[in-house]
């Protein structure tokens, strides 16, 4: 392969499936931290009440990281 050709190419991410601690199903987006933890949507808008002050960020509840919905 040229320079060129590799260059265009993009490193695509494998199909990532998430199991929510929560409700124990799985899915292929969910509110994630480092540490392993992972909150699918419905059960986040359900606890957000504990997880978070301001609606802009959540505090994973396992390791503390305070982490962003990505809407700022």
């Amino acid at each position: 392969m040229t320079d060129v050709k590799r260059k265009r190419q993009r490193r695509r991410r494998g199909k990532q499936e998430y199991t929510c601690v929560a409700c124990r199903r799985t899915f292929a987006f969910c509110w994630n931290c480092a540490c392993g933890f992972a909150m699918c949507p419905d059960c986040m808008r359900e606890n957000l009440w504990g997880m978070s002050c301001n609606q802009i960020t959540w505090t994973c509840p396992d390791c503390g990281a305070i982490r962003n919905f990505g809407n700022q």
